[in-house]
């Protein structure tokens, strides 16, 4: 074995072994920073608005993250805002671990509609104990701020979530907002663990095949 196979070899068998596939989706109104979100998470990449288009349909990014010296794969799901494609995305809410609805801190129309993307969490979701968190988004926008952390942080209480305020611009919040959200959905064993018929290790809601990766940021 060559210097260069041994190197990949001890990489290889350094990289902890995946414990489970957890799938999370982004929802909330169009233009609130979903795929800024997603994109500054996976890629720690912001692109201007003037760069960004709409996401059609459903897009998603594979993300890797260790918890605990325990490594989990991360699907997540951007879905379009837009009302013509509610019918097209409402399939992917099925075997969500976690929920992220995302509004504008300088959009009251977006925290106000916060209630009907409530409302379609429930009507979709298939799991009862999926982990949920409120995310109000944009905070680099203080100067336009229509939604007070203290109003956002009451709206989540109210609905028994997480909470956090970030900034897909700036950096702020959005890892810490990941973690928790995963941090979360670990320490609820029975939303996720599937025990396979060979082994402990656990692979739950992989994403689809057939279906092609890519953000439309």
């Amino acid at each position: 074995m060559s210097n260069i196979q041994a190197a990949a070899a001890a990489a290889a068998a350094a990289v902890p072994e995946i414990t489970a596939t957890f799938k999370l989706l982004l929802i909330g109104d169009s233009n609130v920073g979903k795929s800024s979100i997603l994109l500054r998470f996976t890629d720690d990449h912001f692109l201007p608005p003037e760069e960004t288009s709409a996401t059609i349909g459903v897009d998603f990014k594979v993300k890797y993250l260790e918890v605990d010296s325990q490594r989990y794969k991360l699907t997540i799901w951007d879905t379009a805002g837009q009302e013509r494609f509610r019918t097209l995305t409402s399939s992917y809410y099925r075997g969500a671990q976690g929920v992220i609805l995302v509004y504008d801190v300088s959009s009251r129309e977006s925290f106000d509609n916060l209630d009907t993307w409530f409302e379609e969490l429930k009507t979709y979701c298939s799991g009862e104990d999926v982990v949920k968190m409120v995310i109000g988004n944009k905070i680099d926008k203080e100067s336009e701020r229509q939604v007070s952390r203290k109003e956002g942080a009451e709206y989540a209480r109210k609905h028994r979530t997480l909470f956090l305020e970030c900034s897909a611009k700036t950096k702020i919040g959005v890892q810490q907002a990941m973690e928790e959200l995963v941090n979360k959905i670990v320490e609820t064993p029975g939303l996720w663990r599937k025990s396979s018929p060979s082994k402990g290790t656990v692979y739950v809601n992989d994403v689809p095949s057939g279906i092609a990766g890519g953000c439309a940021c």
